[in-house]
Parts: C-alpha cells; sequence; structure tokens
C-alpha cells in the first residue's frame, strides 16, 4: 500500500483540505459532551500550522441528509478547535460556493478555516462529481485523517482525492493503518481474536476472514448464543439468530479445518429479565432454564477465556461479552478487558460499544491502540479495501 504521509508532502503556503472526523455527540444546549474526536485530531493540524499550511478543515456530523439543520452545525466545533489550539479557528456557514472561496482565498500561511457540515449537501453521500469538483477547487493538497468514514465512498473521502494530485494521510489515518496491519497482516504469533456483541450476521465476514489468521478466536456475547445453539446446547429463551445457526456451524467446522480454536462460553450469567435489578444464576451453557437468558459469560468461562489472551502475543479485540451497560452483566467484559489490558500482548481494540467497555473498565492507557474506526474498522478486517484508503494510493 504506497500511501504517503502529510510528513511526505511541502505544504507552506498551500490550500491543504483536510477530512476528519468531528462527528462528536452534542447536548441539547449544542455543547460538545465528548471531544475525543476532535482531540485525535489535533497532531495533524498543529503540524500543519507549523508547517505553513492555509488549512480548510472540512467534517460531517450526524446524519442531516442534505438539509440544513442547526442543530447539526459544525461551529461548536470550531469553538473547541480555537481552545485547544490556541488560536483563532474561522469558521464559514457552508462548504462551498462564493463565500467559501473568498474565506479560502484570505487564509495566511498557519491560518485554519473550518467548512460548515459537508452532510447539508445531500451531494456529499453521493459522491457526486460536480460537488467533489467544488470542493476540489479550493485545493492545492488533499489530506485525510478521517478512518471512521474511509469505508463511506463519498465526495470528501473519494471524490476530492481522485482530483487533488498531492494527497496523503494524516497522523490518525497512518496510525489507524499501520496498528491494523500490525494486528492483522504480520502479527506476532500467538494470535488470539475476541469477538462478542449480538450478532453472528455482523461479524460473519470477519470472522470468515481471518480464521486462517488467528490462533484462538474467543466467543461471547449474545453471538454466543447462535453458535452454542449450533453445538446442540438449549438456550432457553436467550435471543438467537435461528437463520444464522447452520452458518455458525460451518465457521466451527472451518476453524477446526484450519487449525483455528473457537471458545465458546462454559458458563453464562442468566436471567429472566435484562434489568439492572434483575435476579441472576450461574448456569452452565447448555443448561438455561426455559424462562432465562444468558446476559454474559460466567466465571468458568472467564477464567479459561484468560488462559488464551494471557499466552498471546498479538490480541484483537471487538464486541462486549456481555450486557455490560448494566452492572448485573458486566463482570464479562470488564474482566475479559482487564486481562487484554495485563497480558503484555499487542492489542488491538475497535468497534463503538467495545470501546466504552474499555473506558468503562479504566484500561484506556493500557491498551496498545484503540480504533476510532466502527465500520472503517470492521469492513477492514473484513479484508475489503476501504474507499478513502484506495483513494489515497499514489
Amino acid at each position: 500500500m504506497s500511501i504517503k504521509s502529510i510528513k511526505d508532502i511541502d505544504v507552506r503556503g498551500k490550500r491543504v483540505f483536510f477530512r476528519f472526523d468531528f462527528n462528536v455527540p452534542l447536548d441539547d444546549a449544542r455543547n460538545i459532551k465528548d471531544d475525543t474526536r476532535i482531540r485525535r485530531a489535533l497532531p495533524t493540524i498543529t503540524y500543519a500550522i507549523e508547517h505553513g499550511a492555509r488549512c480548510i478543515l472540512t467534517s460531517h456530523l450526524g446524519r442531516p441528509k442534505g438539509e440544513r439543520k442547526a442543530e447539526l452545525s459544525l461551529r461548536p466545533v470550531a469553538n473547541r478547535l480555537s481552545e485547544l489550539l490556541g488560536k483563532e479557528v474561522q469558521f464559514v456557514d457552508d462548504c462551498v460556493g462564493e463565500a467559501v472561496k473568498q474565506a479560502v482565498n484570505a487564509l495566511p500561511e498557519g491560518g485554519v478555516l473550518l467548512l460548515e457540515n459537508l452532510r447539508f449537501h445531500a451531494e456529499e453521500t453521493k459522491n457526486d462529481p460536480k460537488f467533489s469538483q467544488e470542493l476540489a477547487s479550493l485545493a492545492d493538497v488533499y489530506v485525510n485523517d478521517a478512518f471512521g468514514t474511509a469505508h463511506r465512498a463519498h465526495a470528501s473521502t473519494v471524490g476530492v482525492a481522485q482530483l487533488v494530485k498531492e494527497k496523503a494521510a494524516g497522523f490518525l489515518m497512518k496510525d489507524e493503518l499501520d496498528n491494523l496491519q500490525k494486528a492483522l497482516s504480520s502479527p506476532a504469533k500467538p494470535v488470539v481474536a475476541i469477538f462478542g456483541g449480538a450478532k453472528v450476521s455482523d461479524k460473519l465476514d470477519v470472522l470468515k476472514n481471518i480464521l486462517d489468521r488467528m490462533d484462538t478466536i474467543l466467543i461471547g456475547g449474545g453471538m454466543a448464543n447462535t453458535f452454542l445453539k449450533a453445538r446442540g446446547f438449549g438456550m432457553g429463551s436467550s435471543k438467537i439468530e435461528e437463520d444464522m445457526v447452520s452458518t455458525a456451524s460451518e465457521i466451527l467446522s472451518l476453524g477446526r479445518k484450519k487449525g483455528c480454536a473457537i471458545e465458546l462460553p462454559l458458563d453464562v450469567v442468566a436471567s429472566e429479565l435484562m434489568e439492572p435489578t434483575s435476579r441472576t444464576e450461574i448456569v452452565e451453557a447448555g443448561a438455561i432454564p426455559e424462562k432465562e437468558m444468558a446476559l454474559d459469560i460466567g466465571p468458568r468461562t472467564v477464567e479459561e477465556f484468560k488462559k488464551a489472551i494471557q499466552s498471546a502475543k498479538t490480541v484483537v479485540w471487538n464486541g462486549p461479552m456481555g450486557v455490560f451497560e448494566m452492572e448485573p452483566f458486566s463482570s464479562g467484559t470488564m474482566e475479559i478487558g482487564h486481562a487484554v489490558a495485563s497480558s503484555g500482548a499487542f492489542s488491538l481494540v475497535g468497534g463503538g460499544d467495545t470501546v466504552r467497555a474499555v473506558h468503562q473498565a479504566g484500561i484506556a492507557d493500557k491498551i496498545s491502540y484503540i480504533s476510532t474506526g466502527g465500520g472503517a474498522f470492521m469492513e477492514f478486517m473484513e479484508g475489503k479495501t476501504l474507499p478513502g484508503v484506495g483513494a489515497l494510493e499514489n
């Protein structure tokens, strides 16, 4: 993969069009509740400022579906960036048009301008050629630092990149690609993958792609119910994807053929209700009472999973082991998180729920790399070329 870094391009005096992921959560008063995505962009922006670039920042926020919606304006992001950078970040209330051109032309070296939400124009998500051309006309250099949107073939992620001759990845994009390749393309062995979350169907292509790269796959969460059913276990009233049972059986068989050990829960935390005050019991997997459902992995499973994690040199984790948001069902996810953090292995974590679990467990600083991508992370693991990454290749 031949992709330049922003460090490989002379940006001084040039109009640099940046695509970032500033899709941050806002409260009802339009205050930013979590600025992590903004902070992850700072190294690239700071580098560009210090090297005299004329910085044009772009992003989407939410899903306005081509309509201008005040509650999805990027103005709060401009204010937060100004605070974090310690310098004024100018803001213009559109991303194309005469006012935008004038603001860009007036930018000095080291100046920073944030354009309004790209998705206020329906042409953005359609990768419209004319809209791409309008955006590209603002740029001498294109830099994509939005890994979280790299799986989308939109105007700002693909169209503009194809029209601007000089293009590169920002530091976050480079970090994402380097760490994903480290974990999936050339990992230190043994490699252990941990998968959880609700559905087998969400992870099917990932499982098929990585079976011959992993030494062990640990499966928990709701998706484990379907695999346990495939093994002939009775699962009480647990949620099961009935249409995926035969597929789960095929994956288990394929794992055996490829020499990949797929481990399923031995015991579970079961309850009749999924509520914070629910009465729970620990039962053997396959011996779940008719009215109860599996909502977390049990202590025997935790111990077995820990053994695999402690022997690993590389760990990839996507998906919680249970309903970790509720106290009675959080223990499995928290314990697995601490095992990953203390394993000494290179650890890669991705997916919104898993990242939240890592922060809930207080172990974020002990994980080797936390990906900012949800869908992009999963598609990379499926072995797909991400459109936003492919567009950067020289």
